[in-house]
């Protein structure tokens, strides 16, 4: 059924949403898949890096979490990951600036002494009609926090990731098919893609794994932030499924890209989109 009518001021908070979205609270299990890893994620508060938070802290994984100002969100996640029995060290700050993403693995390696996997995962977008709608502040904004931070963010991990590290991006499946109302967003979506798969080439050598995420329409804050009224209430009918996904049923793609079970595999990109395929 489609959500309701609503909106929210960006970057949206959980509690807000209606329907509350799937993270994997009540559901995830699971059975020591990264037991001992230490793992950074960007845009851990909610949506899907708070489903990945959840099942990565119950498959036995120290986090760091990054996220901007949602402190509640955060607090939350928190929360979730302790009561697994984890670690988790919360990094509030803004990812477009350069000097905040090594802060944000300075600050995972002070606590751990090092990353074994980084999630790549934080997003900006807004939706406008027209190329003269997008103010030149947006534009460069979006590719600040999508993927300027990618690069930022795996320039200062490498050096403290070892053989069988995993670096993850979200891409989406924005960057195959591109709606035209998101224009910037799509732009780095293709380029993180692009830039996962020249980063499986480059880090190949050290043993260190590159993949990345492309999910379709999932339900999250960003949704309700960032898209009118009407886009919301019908999010996710176009896809085969016919239903927004839920943060939650991306988890597992996650923890199986991080996990030593997928040492093979490195440079792919796996779709998560309801049905719309990405050949």
């Amino acid at each position: 059924m489609p959500q309701p009518r609503q909106r929210q001021s960006p970057p949206g908070v959980t509690p807000k949403m209606t329907p509350r979205p799937d993270h994997g609270e009540e559901s995830y299990r699971g059975c020591g898949r990264l037991t001992g890893k230490v793992a950074v994620i960007t845009g851990g508060d909610s949506g899907i890096g708070r489903a990945v938070a959840i099942a990565y802290a119950r498959e036995g994984a120290d986090l760091v979490i990054s996220y901007l100002d949602e402190h509640e969100d955060a607090e939350e996640t928190g929360r979730w990951v302790r009561d697994a029995g984890r670690v988790c060290v919360l990094v509030p700050g803004d990812l477009a600036d350069p000097a905040h993403c090594r802060s944000v693995v300075e600050r995972a390696v002070t606590e751990f002494g090092r990353i074994d996997v980084l999630v790549s995962n934080a997003a900006f977008q807004m939706t406008r009609d027209s190329l003269q709608d997008i103010p030149d502040e947006e534009w460069d904004r979006t590719l600040a926090i999508n993927l300027s931070a990618f690069f930022h963010l795996a320039k200062a991990a490498v050096p403290h990731m070892r053989l069988g590290s995993a670096i993850i991006a979200s891409t989406s499946v924005n960057s195959d098919m591109p709606p035209p109302q998101l224009l910037p967003y799509n732009v780095t979506k293709a380029g993180i893609a692009n830039m996962a798969g020249s980063l499986s080439q480059l880090l190949g050598p050290k043993g260190i794994r590159v993949n990345s995420v492309a999910p379709g329409p999932i339900w999250t804050p960003l949704i309700p932030a960032t898209m009118p009224e009407e886009q919301v209430e019908s999010f996710g009918s176009q896809v085969p499924l016919g239903r927004p996904g839920q943060p939650a049923e991306l988890a597992a793609v996650y923890v199986l890209l991080a996990s030593d079970e997928a040492g093979y595999v490195s440079g792919a990109r796996i779709a998560v989109t309801g049905g719309q395929p990405i050949l």
